[in-house]
C-alpha cells in the first residue's frame, strides 16, 4: 500500500485524465468532503443520539432519509458527522508524510553520499512492511486511539514521499541550471529548496493527493478492524461495521458510508490525475 505504484501510473505519457466536467464534478465532491469533515459535526449535532425503541428502520422512514442503525441513530446524520475523523485524519497522514518526504528526501537526494545510502535502504525496508498489518500491531502495543493512529500511518506513509521525491532531486541535481548555482556559490539549503523544490514541487503535490486517497481506506479499514475511533464515535468506517449486520432491514446503514468511502477516494485520485496531466501539458514533471 504505497503511492510510488499508483503515482508512477498516473503520471505516465499517455494517462487518462478526467475532463473539464470531470474536473468540476470531482472537485465539488473534494470540496464538499473537506467542508463536511470542518463543519460535519454542527450540520449534524444529534448524529450520536441514540433511539433504542425505534431501532433498526428502513431509508424513506419519516425524519430519516437514509433510516436509522439498529440503535436508532439516524444514518445521515452519522454520514455527516463521521466525515470529520474519515476525511481529516487522512489529510493530516497526506500532509505530514509529504512535509517528511520533502525534508528526508531534498536532503538525501541532493547531498547524496552515506546518508542517500542510508536513507534509501530504510526507505526500502519499510516499504516492504504492510501497512495495515503493522499499523494493528503497533495500535495493540501503544494503544489504539485515533490520533495515534493516524501518527502510526504518517510514519509508513512517508518512506513512498522520500524515496519519490530523493528520486525527483537525484534527477534535476545533474541539470546545468544546478551546476551554475554551484558555481555561484550559493549555499546548499538556497539550492535545495529555493531552486530544486519548485521544479518538483507538480510530482510532490500528485503525490500527496494520492497518498490522501490511500489514507481515506486505510484509515477507514483500521476503523472497520476497530483500531483508531472509539466504538461510538461516527466515523465511516465504524458505520460500515455496524451497519454491515442490517442489509436487510437497512441496506443504507452499511451502503452509504461504503459509497463515501469509494467516491471521496475516487474524487481524490481523479483530481490527483487532472494535477498530474495539467502539470506535464505545461512541461513539468508530474
Amino acid at each position: 500500500m504505497t503511492a510510488t505504484t499508483t503515482l508512477s501510473a498516473t503520471s505516465a505519457p499517455g494517462a487518462t485524465s478526467v475532463g473539464r466536467w470531470g474536473l468540476i464534478i470531482t472537485g465539488s465532491i473534494v470540496g464538499l468532503a473537506l467542508f463536511l469533515a470542518a463543519f460535519g459535526g454542527l450540520l449534524a449535532p444529534d448524529a450520536l443520539v441514540q433511539d433504542i425503541l425505534l431501532g433498526a428502520t428502513p431509508p424513506g422512514t419519516p425524519g430519516h432519509p437514509l433510516g436509522t442503525d439498529a440503535l436508532g441513530r439516524d444514518v445521515l446524520a452519522l454520514l455527516i458527522a463521521g466525515t470529520g475523523s474519515a476525511v481529516a485524519g487522512p489529510v493530516v497522514i497526506a500532509l505530514g508524510s509529504m512535509l517528511i518526504g520533502i525534508l528526508v528526501g531534498t536532503v538525501a537526494g541532493y547531498v547524496s553520499g552515506p546518508l542517500d545510502f542510508t536513507v534509501g535502504r530504510v526507505t526500502d525496508l519499510l516499504l516492504a512492511l504492510p501497512v495495515v498489518v503493522v499499523a494493528i500491531v503497533i495500535a495493540g502495543i501503544f494503544g489504539s486511539g485515533y490520533w495515534v493512529t493516524v501518527a502510526m500511518l504518517i510514519l509508513l506513509f512517508a518512506p513512498s514521499d522520500i524515496r519519490l521525491v530523493r528520486a525527483a532531486v537525484i534527477e534535476q541535481s545533474a541539470r546545468p541550471y544546478i551546476e551554475s548555482a554551484r558555481m555561484l556559490r550559493l549555499s546548499t539549503a538556497r539550492i535545495m529548496f529555493r531552486h530544486i523544490l519548485p521544479n518538483v514541487s507538480p510530482i510532490i503535490v500528485t503525490n500527496a493527493l494520492v497518498n490522501l486517497a490511500i489514507a481515506i481506506v486505510a484509515l477507514s479499514s483500521l476503523s472497520f478492524l476497530g483500531v483508531g475511533v472509539a466504538p461510538d464515535a461516527a466515523d465511516w468506517g465504524r458505520q460500515l461495521t455496524d451497519g454491515r449486520s442490517l442489509l436487510l432491514a437497512n441496506p443504507a446503514a452499511a451502503l452509504a458510508p461504503a459509497l463515501a468511502i469509494v467516491v471521496v477516494a475516487c474524487a481524490v485520485n481523479l483530481l490527483g490525475d487532472a494535477v498530474a496531466a495539467r502539470s506535464m501539458s505545461r512541461g513539468g514533471r508530474a
